[in-house]
């Protein structure tokens, strides 16, 4: 496809009525695509217990980067790491007061 006919496309997108038909489509209960997220076992166990990545690191003795890689599924914790994960998980109170 060439310029000229891509641009033709978005010239003839009215932007302004974009928005309200969208506001028409919600109030008639219309819904669009619904998406979920999967979290990682780690994000999960530290969101249960309600701390940062800095406290969740701290607590785990690993680094902020090194936790992030592993929410992110970059890297995978060891398996004393992975010990301390289900303790948290299934125990936030605890993580909270050792972070604490």
């Amino acid at each position: 496809m060439a310029n000229s006919e891509k641009s033709g496309e978005h010239a003839t997108r009215d932007i302004g009525a974009e928005p309200l038909a969208s506001v028409r489509q919600m109030k008639a209960g219309e819904k669009g695509a619904v998406h979920k997220v999967t979290l990682s076992r780690v994000v999960e166990a530290r969101l249960r217990a309600g701390l940062s990545q800095a406290q969740f690191a701290g607590i785990l003795g690993v680094s902020v980067r090194t936790l992030q890689d592993w929410e992110q599924g970059r890297r995978h914790p060891s398996v004393a790491a992975n010990t301390l994960l289900t303790i948290a998980t299934h125990h936030p109170d605890i993580a909270r007061e050792v972070a604490g």
